[in-house]
């Protein structure tokens, strides 16, 4: 004879509910990697975005910019008030001057830290020797003493 129907009925019952649990669990866990995988992509992709500046600011949140700055003297370490101070950008050629202070002191703030600059300075018929300051070089405040030591070529 068969099984009494009300038997079938809770051996079929189980095996659903068993069913049902197993599904629920197995869809939990999917949600659960979908959610980690979609945030992990958003936190990548908001990196990868972000603009590089951002990235390289420093503890006060101003841009890590350069300075160059230093003193002109004369080949007796004297101070040479009044001398024109150039700047060259390698990458755009372009020139900023600086007219030296009673002091002999110059100073160019605000420069792009990856970028090639070369200094020199200039007094009457004198000037210093060209110095370069290197993208490679880490250090923000740069400090460089120009010696007028020679005649200026002529023109």
């Amino acid at each position: 004879m068969g099984a009494s129907p009300s038997l079938l009925s809770v051996v079929s019952g189980e095996q659903t509910l068993n069913a049902i649990d197993k599904w629920c669990w197995t869809e939990e866990i999917l949600n659960i990697r979908i959610f980690c995988s979609v945030a992990l992509l958003l936190a990548l992709t908001a990196f990868a975005i972000s603009p590089a500046s951002a990235r390289n600011q420093d503890k006060k949140g101003e841009a890590a910019l350069r300075t160059i700055h230093g003193s002109v003297v004369d080949k007796n370490e004297n101070p040479v008030p009044s001398s024109v101070v150039y700047l060259l950008n390698v990458k755009t050629q372009a020139v900023k001057t600086y007219i030296a202070d009673d002091a002999g002191a110059y100073r160019f703030s605000g420069l792009d830290p990856n970028v090639d600059y070369e200094v020199h300075a200039e007094h009457n018929d004198m000037t210093s020797s060209n110095r370069t300051v290197s993208s490679f070089d880490s250090r923000h405040d740069i400090e460089v003493i120009l010696k007028l030591s020679r005649k200026k070529p002529a023109h």
